[in-house]
Parts: C-alpha cells; sequence; structure tokens
C-alpha cells in the first residue's frame, strides 16, 4: 500500500484533480487491484496522516483534501532504494547506485515503475504460507529480516537453521510489538512447521526451517529483479 500510495504521488498532475492523490483515490486504487480491502485502505491512511508520514497538502481543495507523503517519507524511501541499488551493485558488480546518486531526481520516475512492478509480481503478490503470516503482522517484515539476518550463511543448506533470537520478549520489545501477538503469529508458524527453539521454546535459540529460508530468499529475489527492471527503464546504459 505504500508504494502505491507513493506511485500516485510521483504521477500526480497538479493541474489535473482526477490524478491527485486522496484519500477516496487511494482506498479505490488499493482496492481494484486487490491489495486490501476498502477498510483496511482507510485504516492504513489514517494511521500514515497519524504518524506524519502523509500529510494534507496545505491550501489543497477543501473538498478532496490531496495528500503528501512528508520530507521525512521521501527521505526514508531513498534510503530504501539506495539499499536496494548497492545489493543489485554487490551481486553482479554493477554501477547503479553511482548513477543514481548522480540523478536523484530520477525518484519520481524509477518508484512508480517499482510500485507497477512489485503490482504484477506474483512472487511477491502471492508468497507462500509462512511468508504471508507474518507480512500482515506489524512490521512482520522486520521480524522476518531479524530473523534471516542472523542465519549463518554456512547454515542455509540445514534442514532446521539456527537463527540469531532466543527470547521472544526480548524480540518484541525491541521490534516494538505486543509479545502476546507476536508469540501467537510464531505459535502459528511454529504449527506449520517453519520455526522452532533447539530446547525449551522461547527460552533457546529458535530455528527457521530450510523452506521458510527459500520462502524468504524468493521474494526477496523477486523484488530485487523489479527494482532492476525499473532502472534499467530509467537509465538505460550508454551506447
Amino acid at each position: 500500500m505504500a508504494h502505491v500510495g507513493l506511485a500516485m504521488h510521483f504521477r500526480r498532475d497538479p493541474n489535473d484533480r482526477r490524478k491527485e492523490l486522496t484519500v477516496s483515490r487511494f482506498i479505490e486504487v488499493v482496492h481494484r487491484n486487490a491489495v486490501a480491502s476498502r477498510n483496511t485502505a482507510d485504516a492504513f491512511i489514517k494511521e500514515m496522516l497519524h504518524y506524519n508520514i502523509a500529510e494534507y497538502v496545505a491550501g489543497g481543495d477543501g473538498r478532496t483534501h490531496p495528500l503528501q507523503p512528508t520530507a521525512a517519507t521521501i527521505e526514508r524511501f531513498t534510503g530504501w532504494v539506495t539499499a536496494h541499488l548497492r545489493t543489485l551493485d554487490h551481486i553482479d558488480g554493477g554501477d547503479r547506485l553511482g548513477r543514481y546518486l548522480e540523478r536523484p531526481d530520477m525518484l519520481a520516475t524509477l518508484q512508480p515503475l517499482i510500485a507497477d512492478g512489485l503490482l504484477a509480481s506474483k512472487p511477491v503478490r502471492e508468497p507462500n504460507q509462512t511468508f504471508s503470516l507474518f507480512i500482515w503482522l506489524n512490521n512482520g517484515g522486520i521480524v522476518m529480516d531479524w530473523l534471516m539476518s542472523g542465519i549463518d550463511p554456512d547454515h542455509a543448506g540445514l534442514e532446521r537453521i539456527p537463527t540469531g533470537v532466543v527470547s521472544i520478549g526480548d524480540f518484541a520489545k525491541w521490534l516494538k510489538l505486543s509479545r502476546t501477538h507476536l508469540g501467537r503469529k510464531l505459535r502459528t508458524a511454529e504449527e506449520l512447521g517453519s520455526i522452532g527453539w533447539l530446547g525449551q521454546r522461547g527460552h533457546s535459540v529458535m530455528w527457521v526451517s530450510h523452506g521458510f529460508y527459500e520462502e524468504y530468499m524468493t521474494v526477496q529475489a523477486a523484488k530485487l529483479a523489479v527494482v532492476d527492471n525499473a532502472f534499467k527503464a530509467c537509465f538505460p546504459p550508454p551506447r
């Protein structure tokens, strides 16, 4: 939903009210693309406004209340873009990040293409069961990132891959999540055979299954491919 909203912002036309980013238009686009329900989209916008991630445009039409991401949000998203370009460069030795930093104004062209690619990507839109379980949890992506970042690459081929997580309470506190809610999600993932503990539940090192690890890596690879294709469209190689 965040990518949808940003794409609508960058594609706006100040001279065409039909292309403004408004609550009603956002809800309609999210619903039409089967990203989420109308109620979920409405709740998302309310949270974005509450936490100053989005704001009403000063001097905008009082009837439509056009929205825009705050300057801080654009700055954070720029960090997201540079992180993904840096990762792609590390994979193949490319120079995407350097080329982008020479033309940071291209963000307004690049991001909508990324959003289009994510909406069209089946691995991103329809991930397997355990990934889907976490992605709808608040900070669910960060939960998975933290689990996977604690994995020793040498252990990636194991059926039960140790992570760096031991205490559910500490894990929840660091992520600013409800311990009860996180624990419930972890219990469901455990019932699926996707996670477990090497010793006493919640008091020993957590492991993730090889299948869950592959689910996560498949989505990340698909997302990086989307970013790479969008970059190529914005920055064609010199002839």
